[in-house]
Protein backbone atom coordinates (compact mmCIF):
# COMPACT_ATOMS: atom_id res chain seq x y z
CA UNK A 1 0.00 0.00 0.00
CA UNK A 2 1.26 3.21 -0.82
CA UNK A 3 1.80 5.79 2.00
CA UNK A 4 1.02 8.71 -0.44
CA UNK A 5 -1.46 10.80 1.37
CA UNK A 6 -3.95 13.55 0.18
CA UNK A 7 -1.95 16.53 2.08
CA UNK A 8 1.14 15.60 -0.31
CA UNK A 9 -1.25 15.93 -3.34
CA UNK A 10 -2.54 18.96 -1.65
CA UNK A 11 0.56 20.23 -1.72
CA UNK A 12 1.56 18.93 -5.60
CA UNK A 13 -1.54 21.38 -6.36
CA UNK A 14 -0.49 24.11 -4.62
CA UNK A 15 3.14 24.07 -6.59
CA UNK A 16 1.57 23.48 -9.61
CA UNK A 17 -0.95 26.50 -8.93
CA UNK A 18 1.89 28.63 -8.72
CA UNK A 19 3.75 27.22 -12.12
CA UNK A 20 4.05 28.35 -15.45
CA UNK A 21 3.98 25.07 -16.86
CA UNK A 22 1.58 25.19 -19.95
CA UNK A 23 1.14 21.32 -20.12
CA UNK A 24 0.16 20.78 -16.45
CA UNK A 25 -3.67 20.25 -16.22
CA UNK A 26 -3.99 21.39 -13.00
CA UNK A 27 -3.15 24.62 -13.71
CA UNK A 28 -5.41 24.75 -17.00
CA UNK A 29 -8.20 24.36 -14.59
CA UNK A 30 -7.22 26.67 -11.98
CA UNK A 31 -6.36 29.27 -14.87
CA UNK A 32 -10.47 28.54 -15.83
CA UNK A 33 -11.42 29.45 -12.29
CA UNK A 34 -13.40 28.21 -9.36
CA UNK A 35 -16.43 27.71 -11.24
CA UNK A 36 -14.84 25.28 -13.71
CA UNK A 37 -13.46 23.85 -11.28
CA UNK A 38 -16.65 23.69 -9.28
CA UNK A 39 -18.24 21.91 -12.42
CA UNK A 40 -15.53 19.60 -13.06
CA UNK A 41 -15.43 18.65 -9.52
CA UNK A 42 -19.73 17.53 -9.52
CA UNK A 43 -19.36 16.12 -12.60
CA UNK A 44 -16.82 13.47 -11.38
CA UNK A 45 -18.64 13.43 -8.12
CA UNK A 46 -21.84 12.02 -10.35
CA UNK A 47 -19.46 9.44 -12.06
CA UNK A 48 -18.74 7.95 -8.54
CA UNK A 49 -21.96 7.67 -7.77
CA UNK A 50 -22.92 5.94 -11.01
CA UNK A 51 -20.07 3.63 -10.73
CA UNK A 52 -20.83 2.73 -6.75
CA UNK A 53 -24.75 2.05 -8.01
CA UNK A 54 -23.21 -0.02 -10.19
CA UNK A 55 -21.30 -2.22 -7.65
CA UNK A 56 -17.99 -1.89 -9.83
CA UNK A 57 -15.12 -2.05 -7.80
CA UNK A 58 -12.55 -0.80 -9.95
CA UNK A 59 -14.71 2.24 -11.76
CA UNK A 60 -15.50 3.13 -7.89
CA UNK A 61 -11.46 3.26 -7.60
CA UNK A 62 -10.53 5.14 -10.14
CA UNK A 63 -14.02 7.92 -10.12
CA UNK A 64 -12.97 8.31 -5.98
CA UNK A 65 -9.44 9.22 -7.08
CA UNK A 66 -10.81 11.92 -9.60
CA UNK A 67 -13.28 13.10 -7.17
CA UNK A 68 -10.15 13.54 -4.50
CA UNK A 69 -8.52 15.19 -7.27
CA UNK A 70 -10.77 17.68 -7.95
CA UNK A 71 -11.47 18.76 -5.04
CA UNK A 72 -8.39 19.56 -3.65
CA UNK A 73 -8.29 21.67 -7.46
CA UNK A 74 -11.43 22.75 -6.21
CA UNK A 75 -10.25 23.86 -2.57
CA UNK A 76 -7.20 25.39 -4.28
CA UNK A 77 -9.43 27.29 -6.62
CA UNK A 78 -11.76 28.51 -3.51
CA UNK A 79 -8.93 29.81 -1.12
CA UNK A 80 -9.46 26.75 1.03
CA UNK A 81 -6.80 24.58 2.62
CA UNK A 82 -7.20 21.02 2.76
CA UNK A 83 -5.56 21.65 6.95
CA UNK A 84 -8.89 23.55 6.79
CA UNK A 85 -11.04 21.06 6.19
CA UNK A 86 -9.72 18.94 8.54
CA UNK A 87 -10.01 21.33 11.15
CA UNK A 88 -13.71 21.64 10.31
CA UNK A 89 -13.87 17.82 10.34
CA UNK A 90 -12.04 17.32 13.44
CA UNK A 91 -14.47 20.05 15.44
CA UNK A 92 -17.55 18.05 14.19
CA UNK A 93 -16.11 14.85 16.35
CA UNK A 94 -17.26 13.47 19.45
CA UNK A 95 -20.90 14.80 18.84
CA UNK A 96 -23.83 12.69 17.19
CA UNK A 97 -24.03 13.96 13.57
CA UNK A 98 -27.73 14.94 13.70
CA UNK A 99 -27.00 16.85 16.77
CA UNK A 100 -24.28 18.89 14.47
CA UNK A 101 -26.30 19.04 11.89
CA UNK A 102 -29.32 20.53 13.90
CA UNK A 103 -26.86 23.51 15.00
CA UNK A 104 -25.56 24.73 11.52
CA UNK A 105 -27.77 27.90 10.47
CA UNK A 106 -31.02 26.89 8.11
CA UNK A 107 -29.57 27.21 4.81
Amino acid sequence: MSEFSLQELAEIIADRAQSDDKNSYTRKLLDKGVEKCAKKFGEEAVELAIAAVARDPAAIRSEAADVLYHLLVLLQAGGVSLAAVIDELAGRTGRSGLDEKASRPPD
